[in-house]
């Protein structure tokens, strides 16, 4: 079965939605195949699988880690949810900029945001459930938070009222972040430029 590249943004996070094959007995994708993913390019190698549920209008994010570096392959596996990745790298052209995709169980689009961006969402139906693979293993010790509705990046967000946990109402903005020693951690590594693909619908 075919997985395939819908849209690309800020170079690197990647839009992939996975063939599926239904009949009226239900139905059945591949959501991850190592040689598929190696031939476009993406990661192979993820060591931890998180899940999570959330209530409508939950808001979780923006969090990175940058020991061991942390990429996130994430989709919805129940209900709908905004996934959003900002550019966190020191050194990059497109700093501070910022994603968001609306994804679903129903369009089961993938979002792959590597080491270097923050990751969060914000649950768009009851009991969302979101299911991501990550590249490195969780380290309390070298991770972070960037404010979700940090004025700099200023991301669109669904139309809710937010429900937030105190640790991310705490959060320090992007621009405290950049002043702190951890942040060279985190840098722009120029690559080939590859092409932009507008979302489908």
């Amino acid at each position: 079965m075919e997985i395939r590249i819908e849209a690309r943004y800020l170079r690197e996070v990647v839009v992939v939605v996975p063939e599926i094959f239904q009949d009226g007995r239900g139905f059945f994708s591949e959501t991850f195949r190592a040689d598929q993913f190696r031939s476009l390019g993406l990661p192979t190698e993820f060591v931890q699988d998180n899940h999570s549920c959330s209530a409508k209008g939950v808001v979780r994010g923006l969090h990175f880690q940058w020991e061991p570096p942390m990429g996130k392959l994430m989709r919805v596996t129940q209900g709908e949810a905004f996934l959003v990745a900002v550019d966190i790298r020191k050194g990059s052209p497109t700093l501070g900029k910022w994603i968001g995709v609306k994804a679903s169980a129903a369009n089961r689009r993938m979002v792959w945001a590597p080491a270097g961006f923050a990751r969060g969402f914000c649950a768009l139906s009851e009991g969302c459930e979101i299911q991501y693979k990550c590249t490195g293993i969780y380290n309390s010790k070298a991770e972070s938070s960037i404010r979700w509705n940090d004025s700099r990046i200023g991301i669109d967000w669904p139309k809710i009222d937010a429900i937030v946990s105190d640790k991310d109402k705490r959060a320090q903005t992007l621009d405290e972040w950049l002043t702190q020693a951890e942040s060279d951690q985190i840098r722009y590594l120029q690559r080939q430029p590859e092409p932009e693909l507008s979302l489908g619908d």
